[in-house]
Parts: C-alpha cells; structure tokens; sequence
C-alpha cells in the first residue's frame, strides 16, 4: 500500500472496511448484487480530536461501526469510510 494522504480534521477517523463475505459457511458463493456491507475495518487515520475530547481509537485498531455510518470515498483505487468517532461502537 502506497502512502495515504488523507488526514482527517478533528474528532473524525479514515478507515478501511473488511471485505465481504465471498462465501456462506456452507460453501455457497455470494453475488456481489447480495453481498452485506461489512460493519468492521481498519483505522487508517484519525483527526486530532476536539479542545476538550481527545479521540480513543488510534491507528492500526479494528473497529466496529453502524452499517451506513460514515461518507464512502475512493482514493487510489481503495474504498475508505470518513466518520466521526462516535459513529464507532467499539475496538475489537
């Protein structure tokens, strides 16, 4: 992976979604028209928080968040998600 250069402001986070499942534990194939959106990814960056609320996730945690949080961007050919921190439920 190439360097990013995307810093995002204040209290929001860049993060990069898990991949869907291929695959049901049965073996059977998923078409991508059905496939679910992942609800967990990767922080990539994260903002500097607000004056008086340091943010808690840091680069490198993987996390969990509501399935249509965040605004969806494509940089270099990746697919990336910018949210506020409180969008994030928890690091797992």
């Amino acid at each position: 992976m190439a360097k990013l250069n995307i810093k995002p402001l204040a209290d929001r986070v860049l993060v990069r979604p898990a991949e869907a499942e291929e695959k049901t534990s049965s073996g059977i194939i998923i078409p991508d028209t059905a496939k679910e959106k992942p609800m967990e990814g990767e922080v990539i960056a994260v903002g500097q928080g607000k004056k008086d609320e340091p943010l808690t996730v840091k680069k490198g945690d993987k996390v969990l968040y509501g399935k249509y949080s965040g605004t969806e961007i494509t940089y270099e050919g990746e697919k990336y998600l910018i949210m506020r921190e409180s969008d994030i439920y928890a690091i797992i």
